[in-house]
């Protein structure tokens, strides 16, 4: 086959691809999608921030932060059970996240960062808040930590992120790929735990932020855009703050294997939970023993 020849079958096999490919993104993130949504919102400086927050601060204020791609139901149950313990408990949609606004920007550190300063400013939050980060989120905990440690109480890392992987495509291409495998991507969310069926809702709550414009970009432009920097090296500077931090990490998670628990520990002095037979999730698949470590930590250690 000649190189002209070659050239016009592959853009007719692009074509045919991309006339079958129905982008699962079809709707606005505005006010009427967000008609009967629980929760609340807040207008901060990038844009509308969809949050709950419940419970008197009697044993302190606890913001948690959610991972990569999943909103703020990944924390049900584990929200509810630190409000009757005595916290005020704050969870939040990451911008470009479940009821968030998507942003006509790059996801940057700065972003995430400012989202959890502007929270705090705009609830009116006096005390230093104790941050618990899952995955993604210990990135974004341990980032604002650094940026503005007199914010911060306490941490608490769930299986969070250490490496970094290299990326061969481009953004666009990313972001074609993403959208053709878009169910693909919604089903590979069970990976993360050790017993999926016992989550058998997880997918089509899931789904249900991939209906809107620019929520696949917001993935993509963090993948690009969120910072460079080593993320043991966080953990490095983190040590320097000397911030009571637990890291809890559950044995079976193939998301970020148990061993980068390891790498984790050699940089950064904290109490260490391994939670065995569960996956990346391991405060939902283990939530007994894991919510008995984070009170008892949060309260008293």
């Amino acid at each position: 086959m000649n190189k002209s020849l070659l050239i016009i079958v592959v853009a007719f096999i692009a074509m045919n691809t991309n006339a079958q490919f129905k982008d699962p993104e079809q709707k606005i993130m505005n006010a009427e999608a967000r008609k009967g949504v629980g929760g609340n919102f807040i207008k901060l400086s990038d844009g509308i921030t969809h949050y709950e927050k419940e419970g008197i601060a009697k044993n302190g204020v606890v913001i948690l932060v959610h991972g990569f791609s999943v909103p703020y139901f990944i924390w049900d149950g584990f929200f509810e059970n630190l409000v009757k313990e005595g916290f005020q408990v704050i969870r939040y949609d990451e911008y470009g996240r479940g009821y968030s606004d998507r942003l006509n920007k790059e996801y940057t550190s700065t972003v995430y960062s400012q989202q959890i300063f502007d929270l705090i400013k705009g609830l009116s939050i006096k005390m230093p808040v104790n941050l618990i980060g899952v995955s993604f989120g210990g990135i974004v905990s341990t980032n604002f930590t650094l940026t503005y440690p007199t914010l911060v109480k306490k941490l608490v890392l769930i299986d969070p992120a250490a490496g970094r992987s290299t990326i061969t495509l481009t953004e666009q291409a990313l972001d074609e790929m993403m959208g053709i495998n878009s169910e693909k991507r919604a089903l590979g969310q069970l990976d993360d735990f050790k017993y999926p069926a016992n989550f058998p809702n997880w997918v089509s709550h899931y789904k249900v932020q991939m209906q809107y414009k620019g929520t696949r970009k917001a993935l993509v432009s963090t993948l690009f855009h969120y910072d460079s920097i080593p993320n043991l090296d966080r953990y490095k500077s983190l040590q320097n703050l000397q911030k009571s931090t637990l890291l809890i990490w559950g044995t079976e998670d193939h998301a970020v294997p148990y061993n980068y628990s390891d790498s984790i520990r050699s940089v950064l002095n904290v109490q260490f939970l391994s939670v065995s037979d569960a996956g990346h999730l391991p405060y939902l698949e283990k939530p007994t023993l894991v919510n008995k470590k984070v009170v008892s930590f949060l309260k008293w250690n």
